[in-house]
């Protein structure tokens, strides 16, 4: 099944503040995607050389426990959506990553206590015109926050590797099995309702699809 999965900040605190941020966030979706990593994530990223080598190749061997379909990092929250390969996954995805981050986040910033809001968001997509258009709504998320004009100039989301390469440089989301349109044809489908979404149209009939 899938899921539109998102969780914001305690009072919309900014958490993600600098390249760095978004980027460590990026980076640990895919890692704590994995089923039990053998390490925390601060010190999967503090190797080097062989070692590296030899964790990501660990890492590779474990199985998923969700594949990640599309996401979105805004300051103040994630959007995910996300297939559950495994039961509860989802709920073990987010406990790991959201407890990895929070970990990080209160060191660097010296501050105590719960960065989010007590449970995340889930809501279950029930067919592929739904899934097109809350992918849509995740996407355009910066635009419509008036961070960025075009969902392609926000690096921080998976918008570019359905488009173009890769937003980091890859392609990691899974979403073909799912989702059979051309790239031409989705960006089109999302640069047409970056109107409709600013002026609350298009996002409240996507608001209206998710939270049926």
């Amino acid at each position: 099944m899938v899921y539109h999965v998102f969780n914001k900040s305690i009072e919309e605190f900014k958490i993600f503040n600098n390249y760095y941020e978004y980027l460590r966030m990026v980076s640990a979706i895919f890692y704590y995607q994995r089923e039990k990593p053998s390490m925390r994530f601060c010190r999967f990223i503090s190797l080097s050389g062989k070692q590296h080598t030899n964790a990501m190749l660990s890492l590779s061997e474990k199985k998923k426990v969700v594949e990640v379909v599309a996401y979105c990092i805004m300051p103040t929250h994630p959007h995910f959506i996300l297939e559950e390969l495994k039961k509860n996954g989802i709920a073990m995805f987010l406990k790991d990553l959201l407890n990895s981050y929070t970990r990080y986040f209160n060191i660097k910033y010296q501050r105590k206590g719960p960065l989010w809001e007590s449970r995340s968001k889930k809501i279950k997509i029930k067919s592929d015109e739904q899934l097109l258009h809350v992918t849509r709504y995740v996407h355009l998320n910066p635009v419509t926050a008036y961070l960025v004009d075009k969902p392609e100039d926000w690096p921080y989301s998976s918008y570019r590797e359905y488009t173009q390469k890769g937003s980091l440089g890859e392609k990691r989301c899974r979403y073909t099995h799912l989702l059979n349109i051309e790239q031409e044809e989705y960006k089109k489908f999302v640069e047409d309702g970056i109107v409709y979404q600013r002026q609350h149209k298009e996002l409240t009939k996507i608001k209206g699809i998710i939270f049926e």
